[in-house]
């Protein structure tokens, strides 16, 4: 282990936490995410032509690619003097935080001006759910919960692999994670091909999500929010969730600042009761939606410093 590639090791993360927190994501500037999704696309049309099984297709596809994804960062950022520059925009690139609080804002944007349809349609960006009959009460609670989730799955999670992997490692939990969120639902479109992208993204997932929660709670306390009552009812309402993650960032949200999430929600045309979390009935209000960037800011913030500081050693020691 040299002076250099500890420097590397270390600076990596902190370049690409900057950058994310600076830049987001331009528009119309390529994307790793996309070509990705691109791939995904063409490989769920190939595979249904052809009539594969859909269950082995799932794995064979999550494990070609996840290879892939590995195998090409590593090369990228071996290569000389141009793998350090790529290795910090591959790891920017991986993270969303900055991307996610710029597109939550739009929403809300909208709102301050009136504008119902540009709202809902800013929030479409966002979600898979239909947002085109949401009112300005149900704009304002599905945005706290995409924030409330993505918080996870779009920063802690990859920085998480980032510092304990390197980029490789972030890679391959972005393709686990976007091949999740095109095929893991559980549709009967979707229910045996995403089988696999689904499981694996609970096991990834496991940890971060946690991390996640109990950093919100660190930062609801700093903050004096509702953190004693948030620390005893969360856990629970967590539980409720068909997926084992997404509830620990949302439900530790929902006790801290105070509002319910959860209800009647309709994707793909078919309504879905979701388990409530948080305090029932209490409606998301603009202050609360403020606050929520704020305590999402911050805690990515801590995030990244506890990650930053400890995970590349353990990374050393792998």
């Amino acid at each position: 282990m040299t002076l250099g590639t500890i420097l590397v090791t270390f600076s990596v993360p902190l370049l690409a936490v900057l950058a994310d927190s600076v830049l987001g994501d331009p528009q119309n500037f390529p994307h790793p995410v996309r070509l990705i999704g691109k791939i995904l696309n063409s490989l769920e049309k190939l595979i249904r032509r052809v009539e594969l099984d859909l269950y082995i297709a799932g794995w064979v596809t999550l494990l070609l690619l996840t290879l892939g994804a590995w195998s090409l960062v590593a090369f990228l950022t071996a290569l000389p003097y141009l793998g350090f520059l790529l290795s910090i925009y591959l790891s920017y690139a991986g993270l969303a935080l900055g991307c996610l609080v710029q597109e939550s804002r739009k929403v809300v944007h909208q709102l301050e001006i009136g504008d119902l349809n540009g709202a809902r349609k800013e929030l479409s960006m966002l979600v898979s759910r239909d947002t085109t009959t949401l009112d300005e009460d149900g704009i304002r609670q599905t945005l706290a919960e995409t924030l409330s989730e993505n918080l996870n799955d779009g920063f802690v999670a990859p920085l998480f692999y980032l510092t304990l992997l390197g980029p490789e490692g972030l890679w391959v939990y972005k393709v686990v994670s976007t091949m999740d969120s095109m095929w893991g639902y559980k549709t009967e479109k979707y229910r045996i091909l995403g089988y696999a992208a689904a499981k694996i993204d609970d096991i990834l997932a496991f940890f971060p999500a946690r991390i996640t929660a109990y950093s919100l709670l660190m930062i609801g306390r700093l903050r004096k929010l509702q953190s004693v009552q948030a620390v005893q009812s969360f856990p629970s309402d967590a539980r409720k969730m068909e997926s084992p993650n997404a509830g620990w960032p949302m439900a530790a949200t929902a006790w801290l600042l105070g509002g319910q999430m959860g209800g009647r929600t309709v994707y793909f045309g078919e309504i879905k009761e979701k388990p409530i979390l948080g305090p029932r009935g209490q409606k998301w209000t603009k202050e609360m939606i403020s606050e929520l960037f704020l305590i999402s800011k911050s805690t990515g913030y801590l995030v990244s410093c506890l990650f930053i500081v400890i995970l590349p050693w353990l990374r050393f020691l792998l």
